[in-house]
């Protein structure tokens, strides 16, 4: 199951929708399969965590995103810098809570296109943490030049924590993240 999926099923839940709706909700809906982080390169944990995306024609959105003008649509770069700052939360915390979602955002500026062919070097930084959230400061940027710039706060919670029958679902996601994070941080 992809991880993005996990995180938009229980984001209604998150919201007030009740357990026995979210299952349903769980089983009905179909897989996210946007994966947009490709390698992270450096971690410092607590700190800073930086990754690429390589954008290729392949990218199942391009068609449509514009089909005479392919470029990466903005809500997917933005969800580029989520996800940066989704596994610098994962890595600080060894993995400490099975749900990162996104819960704000703020200040957001595109910058350039982002076209096929470009790679997107994403950097985000932690700038502030409470209980509940945690708030970065991320930026992507292909051949130099600024594509995406925002300040997010993401939150972070384990569904166990709001349904005890749910600890199994917590450790198989964290249990398919780690498998993830390996290949996202393996060098070569």
């Amino acid at each position: 199951m992809a991880q993005g999926g996990i995180y938009f099923r229980f984001l209604a839940w998150d919201n007030g929708v009740s357990v026995c709706q979210a299952k349903k909700s769980f089983a009905r809906l179909p897989d996210m399969r946007f994966n947009l982080i490709d390698r992270i390169v450096e971690v410092q944990p607590g700190k800073s965590l930086q990754a690429i995306k390589n954008l290729t024609l392949g990218e199942e959105y391009l068609a449509d995103h514009f089909p005479t003008f392919p470029v990466m649509p903005g809500v997917l770069m933005l969800e580029a810098l989520v996800e940066a700052g989704a596994w610098l939360v994962r890595l600080t915390e060894d993995y400490k809570h099975s749900i990162v979602v996104l819960r704000e955002v703020k200040n957001i500026k595109y910058g350039n296109f982002m076209v096929p062919g470009r790679r997107m070097t994403i950097t985000v930084e932690l700038t502030e943490q409470d209980e509940g959230t945690i708030g970065f400061r991320g930026k992507g940027e292909a051949d130099g030049q600024t594509t995406v710039a925002a300040r997010y706060r993401l939150a972070r919670y384990n569904l166990q924590d709001r349904d005890a029958s749910l600890r199994a679902v917590d450790e198989r996601i964290v249990r398919h993240l780690r498998e993830t994070a390996e290949l996202l941080t393996r060098k070569g």
